[in-house]
């Protein structure tokens, strides 16, 4: 499906970057971008950012970047059509009726296809469940605590013994291998044939927010390893930005949501009431999943196993949902395991009172971080002490750090002033920060040919937007196809046309693209930090050197060189002129 440009470009332009990716991921202003956790990869420190200027978002950790378009498409795992679609109904947009390109056409019958195959995947391992066949399945759940109706109501199922018999059911409802094969619960081999992913287990399905059948979890009722195993990430289901019962637990309206770590524990506390509970699909905690809780509340309540797994789970999830910008506590159940077992043996009742004294989350991880130290022992006590002031920089608002400060102190008896310049020589330290330095030069870093010029090419276009007074100047002696690859040239071409009109528009020069890794390489041209801590002679000269550069370069390149014709004498002189007038070429930049 392809839309006019001005169809395309109205929708962008109602939809600020910034007030969308707001909605999915926790910006901090810094200077003129906002900067938060990357929701494409986990870390630690912030390096995703969004330019309400320019329009753009680029991670610089993952190489990531975009417009508002590519943002929803990645996020959300949509089509451009899928995406425009969603933006265009946030504004209220009526978009035209046009027809599906064969490329999108396809992705689409793909992708409905597979949520078609794992809906009666589903209704298979449901009706499974209740047939003779599922009797000790059920006995299993049973005997786990859950009612008909709870069973019911996440789509519990059973994948009984058999080498095909899904795989058999699905063929007779006339699904074709191709299809089959990228749904992950098949395994296709040439010696012997496709055979079931799921057999002799319970199985959970994993439902999106909008309770499509996504992807299954399946669970031994014995002492068989592995306990569980999951489908595996597919065109539909992206483990990293999904959270299982989260279709259920978005509608709960309570003040928070409870995270815990198994398919069981989400299940028994919505069966005892609890039914804002959802738990992470097999992997660790992301920042993708941080974001996507924080659309729907801004507590989280924390419930890990009390072991060194749980633990571990905890004090990785913590920060994450700090730099998301969730407030977090930590349930303690103890002496019991998990939710499933405290509500079996004590009732809701009781489990309402450990959700009520929960703890702080950061209290909680300084308080399992004491248990590796010796606090009786001086060395002991002062390494515990700078571990937790290196943990205090989680705090970007000073009366924030002041308050946790404060508190540690108060509990553990420590000098304020001692702890005070403790956390602030770490900060000095910029410990835990990530610091993009900005390049002074793109001809002056020490890199491969080709990255130096494209990189010497990306600045000159960035500072053409940020200030198009230069174009003015250089467009004498620069045009298009000067650049080095195909992109860049589009790039330029699109750019200059902007600049002739006065105005600069790089989200929508990227939506020329179609091509996702074509996109993140626009992006990453129009996020090139710029120098601003330099004087105006220094730009100047680097201006120069820019402009010199990206023009000596395209000479080299040109076609009569690539053919082995050596430059004639005329040519020669007319290119030292042209350098000699570059090099005293002015720019007024203020």
């Amino acid at each position: 499906m392809r839309y006019p440009d001005e169809v395309v470009e109205e929708v962008r332009s109602r939809n600020d970057i910034v007030d969308v990716i707001s909605s999915y991921v926790h910006l901090k202003k810094q200077g003129s971008n906002y900067f938060g956790l990357c929701p494409f990869h986990n870390e630690k420190s912030p390096s995703f950012s969004v330019s309400p200027q320019k329009q753009i978002y680029y991670c610089f950790g993952c190489g990531a970047g975009g417009n508002v378009f590519g943002f929803i498409q990645n996020y959300e795992n949509y089509t451009f059509p899928e995406a425009l679609k969603l933006l265009a109904d946030r504004v209220g947009y009526v978009l035209p009726e046009v027809k599906y390109s064969e490329e999108n056409r396809k992705r689409e019958t793909l992708k409905s296809r597979m949520l078609e195959v794992n809906k009666e995947a589903a209704k298979f391992y449901y009706v499974q469940l209740r047939s003779e066949e599922g009797k000790a399945a059920w006995k299993y759940f049973k005997d786990r605590g859950l009612n008909d109706e709870i069973m019911q109501k996440f789509g519990l199922g059973f994948a009984r013994t058999g080498r095909n018999l899904l795989y058999r059911y699905l063929k007779d409802k006339g699904f074709e291998d191709e299809i089959l094969r990228q749904c992950g619960i098949f395994t296709f081999d040439e010696k012997n044939g496709v055979t079931d992913k799921f057999w002799s287990r319970v199985i959970f399905p994993i439902m999106d927010v909008n309770h499509r059948v996504i992807g299954f979890g399946g669970r031994t009722m014995g002492d068989a390893k592995p306990k569980y195993i999951n489908s595996p990430e597919t065109l539909i289901f992206d483990k990293g930005r999904n959270l299982y019962g989260l279709n259920l637990a978005r509608t709960s309206r309570k003040k928070n949501l409870i995270l815990c770590e198994g398919y069981m524990d989400v299940i028994a506390m919505h069966q005892a009431g609890f039914n804002q509970a959802v738990a992470a699909l097999g992997t660790s905690f992301t920042s993708g999943q941080a974001n996507l809780l924080r659309r729907y509340t801004e507590e989280v309540l924390m419930i890990f196993d009390s072991d060194d797994a749980g633990v571990k789970a905890g004090t990785r999830a913590i920060p994450i949902l700090k730099e998301a910008g969730l407030s977090g506590r930590v349930v303690d159940l103890s002496p019991y395991k998990d939710p499933d077992l405290f509500i079996l043996n004590e009732g809701a009742e009781a489990f309402q009172q450990r959700l009520d004294q929960a703890e702080n989350a950061f209290f909680w991880e300084i308080r399992m971080l004491e248990r590796g130290y010796d606090l009786n022992d001086p060395q002991d006590r002062t390494r515990f002490a700078e571990e937790t002031a290196r943990k205090m920089l989680r705090f970007e608002e000073q009366i924030e750090r002041d308050n946790y400060i404060d508190a540690v102190c108060d509990k553990y008896h420590m000098n304020r002033d001692s702890f005070r310049k403790l956390v602030a020589k770490y900060a000095m330290k910029n410990e835990g920060i990530t610091i993009r330095e900005p390049v002074k030069s793109g001809i002056r870093q020490e890199e491969k040919t080709d990255d130096g010029i494209l990189a010497a090419q990306r600045m000159m276009l960035c500072w053409f937007v940020d200030k198009p007074q230069i174009y003015q100047v250089a467009k004498p002696y620069l045009t298009a196809e000067d650049f080095s690859t195909k992109l860049y040239t589009e790039v330029a071409k699109a750019l200059f046309a902007q600049l002739e009109e006065g105005a600069p528009n790089p989200a929508s020069i990227i939506s020329r693209f179609e091509d996702e890794e074509e996109q993140k390489e626009a992006a990453r041209i129009f996020q090139t930090e710029l120098p601003d801590d330099i004087g105006a002679e220094e730009k100047e000269q680097i201006l120069r050197e820019l402009l010199i550069n990206i023009r000596s370069n395209s000479s080299r390149l040109h076609p009569k060189e690539e053919s082995g014709k050596v430059l004639s004498l005329e040519e020669m002189i007319r290119f030292k002129k042209e350098t000699e007038a570059l090099n005293s070429l002015r720019f007024h930049i203020q």
